[in-house]
């Protein structure tokens, strides 16, 4: 039989190096489920519940691995729902290929059945590379651009390639006119600044007193470097949110995140700095990085489309964060006053002493940062953690403390809802001898969790470790959206658009196979962890947690307790618990030192 279309983009994939594909069936892929079929799955088919969950599996798996996610659909309908997977991928910087069916060429234009103009649809999502193949000798090159593209820019990228030429004889590019022939493979450049920028920009950070570094996951690969330049420089190193893994928190001059989900001592010492170190981050929000006439600057970032935005940074230098650190390194001279790093340490440490009375505040019945507290000195070393956009990523942002070769993640700057689950999945095909949490609320659950879970109970035989591991915290309200709507718009919470109906989801996870633990008291909370923790197979571990504890950002604003105040005044319907959790809360900040986890109340 002679080899199809479809065949040979299995073997080209194969020959890349993919060794699976996320995707849901359809018959506008069915030429390349049937080459699936003769390849003897290889690369091994994922079957998601759902294209979107396919997207972000593609997505977890590429954060998590550091290789390129693949996923495919089919036309119409299927392209469609990749898109939140792939467009939290674009913005998240993660590799991410997309192979996608369409309509045959005999009857695009007739308003066929699923027929969608999708060069347009994915136009801006896959914007650096979007093809569509029409003829058997475009396949290699197409599909190889589109690799090294998503490897290089750390994008996606999306092939587009009609039913009727999936079956197609496959012919190779020929040596003739008008003809691209191609090749397998990409070099690794490592991209580095002039020598003049970087003695620029290591005197800038010599004339600095009170020297503060930012880092996102741009310097996941540079953490040494990043250590050696913060003892240096006597600094502090505050972490963009999507960069929590990079440096582990247990280092005592490490603030934590940064932002609204952030810490008090990151807030402080961006207040506090005269000059600013930014490394391989892209974080948005300018303000909670210093005045813009406050502190001189220095950025880092191997993005040219990137540098020198969100700070007037005097210096910008281009370049792999690791290399272009070691070239700078020499240059930078030892601060013999350590005051600043000090009060930085001083605040680190009160911070988690916060923490430690935070999560010891009663509530009712469960106070969701006390189930966050909990599992971190419980996580394991190598642990892979996801987290769901929402209140629950306002605890892992400031309660789990990333140490040895912890991995986390979650929906950084789409901060969409529902990447946790298949984020988690995409992580065990990644690593499956590495256990994975899942952290997600009740709403992110809802929408598509539910579905997750089945995917999970699908391969988890498959995997070293069976180990998955989904806290979901349910307090029946959209909490973060209803948190906002105090804050930011001073309004009541509007019950028919925050409540939840309610869901059985430890009993769920149990009727499909998996682990189900239902916990309703705070004392049940550290075994119900260590139970999942010794689990044989996926473990859904519901907490029944209290809606009113407030996701209380490091540096409220007068506006913005003001605007609750005064959704509290106009009837919030739970007005007298979120003031009640919302005082205890706030006065663990304002309470002397207390390292003992002891309860105020």
């Amino acid at each position: 039989m002679a080899q199809k279309v479809a065949d040979y983009l299995l073997e080209r994939l194969r020959d890349w190096g993919v060794e699976r594909v996320f995707s849901y069936a359809g018959d506008g892929i069915n030429g390349l489920l049937a080459a699936w079929a003769r390849a003897d799955d290889d690369p091994k088919f994922i079957q998601a519940r759902h294209e979107e969950l396919a997207a972000f599996e593609a997505c977890g798996y590429a954060k998590f691995s550091g290789k390129v996610g693949v996923c495919a659909a089919t036309s119409g309908p299927g392209a469609i729902h990749l898109l939140n997977g792939l467009y939290d991928a674009k913005l998240d910087h993660a590799p991410v290929v997309a192979i996608v069916g369409q309509t045959n060429r005999s009857a695009m234009g007739g308003s066929y059945q699923q027929e969608v103009d999708l060069m347009a649809l994915f136009k801006d999502v896959a914007s650096d590379y979007v093809q569509m193949v029409t003829v058997p000798e475009q396949l290699p090159n197409v599909l190889d651009r589109a690799m090294r593209v998503a490897m290089s820019r750390r994008t996606v990228t999306a092939l587009i390639i009609p039913g009727d030429v999936q079956e197609l004889d496959y012919s190779p590019p020929t040596h003739a006119f008008k003809m691209v022939p191609s090749s397998i493979g990409m070099a690794a450049g490592t991209p580095m600044p002039a020598e003049d920028d970087i003695r620029r920009a290591a005197d800038v950070l010599n004339a600095g007193e009170k020297v503060a570094i930012l880092v996102g996951q741009g310097a996941a690969g540079a953490v040494a470097e990043v250590e050696q330049a913060a003892d240096v420089l006597g600094a502090g190193v505050a972490k963009a949110l999507i960069g929590k893994d990079v440096l582990p928190d247990d280092l005592p001059y490490v603030t934590g995140a940064i932002g609204l989900l952030g810490t008090r001592p990151s807030y402080e010492m961006m207040m506090g700095c005269d000059t600013l170190l930014t490394v391989g981050s892209s974080f948005p929000y300018t303000q909670f990085m210093p005045e813009l006439d406050q502190a001189r600057g220095v950025q880092i970032e191997i993005d040219p489309t990137m540098i020198g935005m969100r700070y007037p940074y005097e210096v910008n230098l281009v370049g792999d964060a690791a290399a272009t650190l070691r070239a700078l390194i020499p240059l930078l001279q030892r601060k013999q006053k350590r005051d600043w790093r000090e009060e930085i340490e001083s605040n680190v440490t009160r911070w988690w002493e916060v923490m430690d009375r935070r999560a010891a505040v009663d509530a009712d019945p469960i106070n969701p940062e006390y189930v966050f507290h909990a599992l971190s000195p419980l996580l394991p070393e190598d642990a892979m953690i996801t987290s769901d956009s929402g209140s629950a990523a306002n605890w892992y942002a400031r309660h789990l403390k990333i140490r040895g070769r912890m991995r986390g993640s979650l929906s950084g700057n789409l901060a969409t809802m529902c990447p946790g689950m298949p984020y988690a999945v995409g992580a065990k095909f990644a690593h499956p001898d590495r256990p994975a949490f899942a952290l997600v609320g009740d709403g992110a659950m809802q929408m598509n969790g539910i579905n997750e879970l089945l995917t999970a109970a699908m391969y988890y035989q498959e995997w070293d470790d069976p180990r998955l591991i989904v806290g979901v915290l349910n307090n029946g309200d959209l909490n973060q959206v209803t948190w906002e709507m105090r804050a930011m718009a001073g309004s009541p919470q509007f019950e028919p658009s925050q409540k939840l109906p309610q869901f059985p989801y430890a009993a769920y996870a149990s009727l499909i196979g998996l682990t189900g633990i239902e916990v309703t008291k705070p004392d049940q909370v550290t075994g119900a962890w260590e139970q999942a923790l010794a689990a044989d197979r996926p473990c859904l571990i519901e907490f029944v947690t209290d809606p009113s504890v407030p996701p209380i950002p490091p540096h409220a604003s007068w506006d913005q307790m003001e605007k609750a105040a005064e959704a509290i005044v106009k009837g919030d319907p739970e007005r007298w618990s979120v003031l009640k959790e919302g005082v205890k809360s706030k006065m663990q900040e304002m309470l002397p030192g207390d390292s003992q986890g002891r309860k105020h109340q």
